[in-house]
């Protein structure tokens, strides 16, 4: 795929169209991009070297395979295995040239942890939809540390230089942000002393477990209602064999094609099922889905499982703002899947959506009332009406967002009349076998 069709210019509509035979069958979805990214990056700080198998390998996260061989740690793939060579936690290098993060959010935003505690100077940039959105919630607590930024923006591309004397913080986040926690964990390991994080809500604790993997002195407590994570700092991280399990981010589009086909039975095996990440799963089964998790293991520091579902008839429930956290990136296929089901699907505290790469919130309800779907948006709330059926028909304009082109091609396969997207060029940013597992299963889609 060119760069130029991943970034919008050569858009590659796609129309869904209603399965005539159930989905089935049993496989795996790519490693999960949270924990991609940060075995990367952690590699890099580590001593030694860090072996990985199962990485994710799409565009957000190879930019952060460069970013970190640019930044003297090389990341070289081998067979199924890729292997970083790691310079300490100070030891990174000053790159050649910017360092371009494409379309992710979560590259950058970890990243700018990462060089915070190092003495270097680095450009950061990105695509078009990531230079839209907002750094600042992590440039805050950041500069508090002792990262400088040569612009006044908190807009991409910014040139920041870090510091090998950060000062540690006590930081409470405003609102629920594993990146912005992760970040500042991360230059966390490079100050004198304790670094914690106070959350309100707990948001995905990826960060913490693999940190404690490679080796550093991370505590979790929960008191008054609050949790607060503290990282010890000058910590030195030794590397470490990694093995990604399933993203349940991309198996949820699988999941809920089997949910609306009648007659499917689809397995996906060796997923991630951390507590911080299943909020869809509990929503699906709220609403009645025939889904069970299977064979429950831990690897790596992460609980994954193999998840069974079948074909199920789904009635609207009320989806409180408190798990908007563990499923956040799952919004738009629950509202996709919501008009099949009987009454109003009430999802509550989305505000995180506005900001996204494009405002997700905006564009679901746009591409549900597109194929027939009525939906209310009150604020931050959104609210699906189900009747039972989707007439479809309609094109959804996924304005280079792949979780809002997948989401209507998930519907697609179940509406009355097929659903197209205007492209899908961005997929390969998280999932780019998407289309491929689908058809494994039996689902149709024509370009």
């Amino acid at each position: 795929m060119s760069k130029s069709s991943a970034h919008g210019a050569n858009p590659a509509p796609l129309t869904a169209v209603k399965a005539s035979n159930p989905l089935t069958g049993t496989l795996r979805v790519p490693g999960d991009k949270s924990i991609s990214h940060r075995a990367l990056m952690f590699g890099a700080l580590a001593t030694g070297k860090t072996t990985i198998k199962g990485l994710l390998e799409a565009e957000d996260v190879l930019n952060t395979a460069k970013a970190v061989t640019a930044l003297g740690t090389p990341a070289t793939k081998s067979g199924d295995t890729w292997t970083v060579l790691g310079r300490g936690t100070g030891g990174l290098k000053q790159p050649d040239g910017p360092i371009d993060f494409g379309n992710s959010g979560t590259g950058t935003r970890l990243m700018m942890g990462v060089v915070a505690g190092q003495d270097i100077t680095v450009t950061m940039m990105g695509d078009a939809s990531l230079s839209r959105r907002p750094m600042g919630r992590v440039l805050k607590p950041l500069r508090q540390m002792g990262l400088l930024t040569r612009e006044d923006r908190d807009t991409l591309p910014l040139t920041v230089e870090g510091s090998s004397h950060l000062v540690p913080i006590e930081y409470v986040l405003p609102v629920p942000s594993a990146q912005v926690k992760s970040a500042i964990l991360i230059a966390g390991l490079m100050a004198a002393g304790e670094t914690t994080v106070i959350e309100k809500e707990p948001t995905r604790d990826h960060t913490e477990r693999m940190l404690r993997y490679f080796g550093a002195q991370v505590e979790t407590e929960v008191r008054d209602g609050l949790t607060r994570i503290t990282v010890h700092g000058d910590a030195e991280l030794e590397g470490r064999d990694v093995v990604v399990p399933g993203d349940p981010s991309s198996a949820a589009f699988l999941i809920c094609a089997a949910l609306l086909v009648p007659g499917s039975g689809v397995t996906v095996e060796g997923v991630l099922v951390n507590e911080t990440r299943t909020g869809l799963y509990t929503t699906l089964k709220e609403m009645g889905a025939d889904i069970v998790f299977l064979n429950e293991r831990e690897e790596g520091g992460e609980p994954i499982a193999d998840i069974r579902a079948r074909y199920s008839k789904l009635k609207g429930v009320h989806v409180p703002a408190a798990r908007a956290p563990s499923m956040i990136d799952e919004y738009p296929v629950l509202a996709a899947i919501a008009g099949f089901a009987h009454g109003d699907t009430r999802m509550d505290g989305l505000a995180e959506l506005k900001v996204k790469e494009s405002d997700r919130l905006a564009a679901t309800a746009a591409g549900l009332a597109a194929n027939g779907v009525r939906a209310t948006v009150d604020g931050d709330t959104l609210i699906v009406h189900g009747t039972g059926e989707v007439a479809g028909g309609g094109t959804v304009a996924t304005h280079l967002d792949h979780r809002i082109a997948m989401a209507f091609l998930t519907m697609g396969l179940a509406s009355d009349k097929p659903v197209t997207v205007d492209d899908t060029a961005m997929i390969a940013t998280s999932f780019p076998e998407f289309r491929g597992l689908m058809e494994r299963l039996g689902a149709s889609y024509r370009s």
